[in-house]
């Protein structure tokens, strides 16, 4: 059963692999239709590309998300970004932002996963709008507050994950700060992996480790839909 068992999570990591090309491949896409199709002019682009290079998306790929998203591919990009509100079933507000070319594909898809939960129900309130960057530092033990503080960001907390030999964190601005403290940040030595617009919860919901658990099913079923950009949670 070990040897079955083993193939089938192969399986699961292959597909895994394949919708996450697919979203790296989609937001390059998006970021160049935004702005300039060279990463050198283009921030969101720059960290798009940088995304999907770590992710070991292939450079064709790369290159033809690029020409799609500024019109010199074969065919030119149609996405939108669209956001939807709920509550889970374990009653925890969520926000799920979508880059989807059919939003009438996407939302009944979206609200057939909410079967158990509140779909459609307002939860803007619970969570401020804020510019969200995530950056590491290859000096550990870095002080994130002063850091923060430096760079004119309004908050900071640890990033998950940060090697030992590193420092990182997430740092929160106002939305019409981000850019300025990206560069306050790069110019202190941050490599910055993330810098957009997002949601952070006001208040944590407080759950059980089993409302937690089922919580993150719930979230985790939501994320493996192709059409799935961002999901922010309480």
């Amino acid at each position: 059963m070990g040897r079955q068992w083993l193939q089938k999570k192969r399986g699961i990591n292959a597909e895994k692999r394949a919708k996450i090309t697919s979203k790296l491949a989609r937001e390059i896409t998006v970021a160049a239709k935004m702005g300039a199709p060279d990463p050198a002019f283009n921030p969101r682009l720059a960290l798009a590309v940088e995304a999907a290079r770590k992710q070991s998306v292939s450079n064709d790929v790369i290159a033809r998300a690029v020409k799609k998203g500024s019109g010199a591919g074969a065919d030119n990009a149609s996405f939108e970004l669209v956001t939807f509100e709920g509550m889970s079933p374990q009653n925890v507000p969520v926000i799920i932002e979508c880059l989807t070319d059919n939003r009438n594909r996407t939302a009944p898809d979206m609200r057939s996963m909410f079967k158990d939960g509140r779909f459609g129900a307002k939860v803007m309130f619970f969570f401020d709008h804020v510019g969200i960057i995530e950056a590491t530092h290859e000096e550990a033990g870095l002080d994130l507050e002063t850091a923060a503080l430096e760079a004119g960001a309004q908050d900071v907390e640890p990033l998950e994950e940060t090697k030992e030999e590193e420092s990182g964190g997430r740092f929160y601005t106002s939305t019409s700060d981000l850019d300025a403290v990206t560069n306050a940040l790069r110019g202190a030595g941050w490599t910055v992996s993330q810098s957009e617009m997002g949601y952070r919860p006001k208040e944590r919901a407080s759950i059980t480790p089993e409302q937690r658990q089922a919580h993150e099913d719930f979230l985790e079923r939501i994320d493996d839909h192709d059409d799935c950009h961002r999901i922010y949670t309480g």
